[in-house]
């Protein structure tokens, strides 16, 4: 199932997508997407839509150096274990949304990575029971404020902009994380080309990691890493990222 949040002539829906190229139907879900969602009835073409991110996640947790080739461009070696970090929920945009360059960085880049979405409360998963409480999968872009995270010696600051977390187009149910085609481009060139089967620690593991540390509420996000060819995006430029069996997610750069 493709689960989408939308605006729609009457407010806000989650959806589920059905259809395929350019007749998609966006068939709505009563309250939430968690569990095994119910519908209303109601029914809209999704082109007479606007799609919004597909979920307002309590909190991102954010995985450091998972792929061992942007470790190396970063100027270190890859981890043994997973570092994580954070972003706020605040930094959430959906698909179109502007990205919007501070007014304090003079360097923001791209990160296009896979991202997963949590659909239950949980604590302690082992890594074999990780698919259990995943809801789906969904594209993410962790912009950061590379010259703030090198002068701050830490993230926060760096990635904690609003808009700095582009999520979308929505969340695919059915995938299998374990070898997914990535690629950025930033306008139509393509920058990163990579796939998610060279991630150093996957997704189980990092579920299993994360959940050690702290609770995972439904629609929570885990950022799974990014391979090598980030780089820098300015104002006018617009930016995608591809994931096999996801879609692509866009956004346009704008200065704030």
């Amino acid at each position: 199932m493709r689960i989408a949040r939308i605006a729609h002539p009457e407010g806000v829906a989650f959806v589920a997508v059905e259809g395929d190229g350019n007749d998609l139907v966006a068939a709505e879900i009563a309250e939430h997407p968690f569990g095994t969602p119910t519908f209303t009835g109601r029914r809209w073409p999704l082109a007479d839509t606007r799609l919004l991110a597909p979920i307002l996640p309590t909190k991102i947790v954010c995985v450091g150096k998972n792929y061992a080739d942007h470790a190396k461009e970063m100027g270190g070696e890859a981890p043994a274990h997973p570092v994580i970090f954070m972003k706020p929920s605040t930094t959430v945009v959906g698909p179109g949304a502007a990205i919007k360059l501070p007014r304090d960085s003079d360097h923001v880049d791209f990160e296009g990575e896979l991202a997963v979405v949590i659909g239950m409360p949980c604590r302690d998963v082992p890594a074999a029971r990780a698919k259990d409480v995943i809801l789906g999968y969904t594209i993410a872009n962790d912009v950061t404020a590379r010259d703030q995270q090198k002068a701050d010696g830490q993230f926060t600051r760096a990635k904690g902009h609003d808009t700095f977390c582009p999520l979308g187009p929505w969340i695919e149910t059915s995938v299998s994380p374990d070898d997914l085609d990535i690629k950025t481009t930033v306008d139509d060139e393509v920058k990163q080309d990579s796939s998610t089967a060279f991630m150093i620690h996957d997704v189980a593991k990092l579920v299993e990691w994360v959940s050690a540390v702290m609770t995972l509420l439904p629609g929570d996000i885990i950022l799974t890493g990014t391979p090598a060819g980030v780089g820098q995006i300015k104002d006018g430029q617009s930016v995608s990222v591809s994931i096999t069996g996801l879609g692509t997610l866009t956004n346009p750069v704008t200065l704030r």
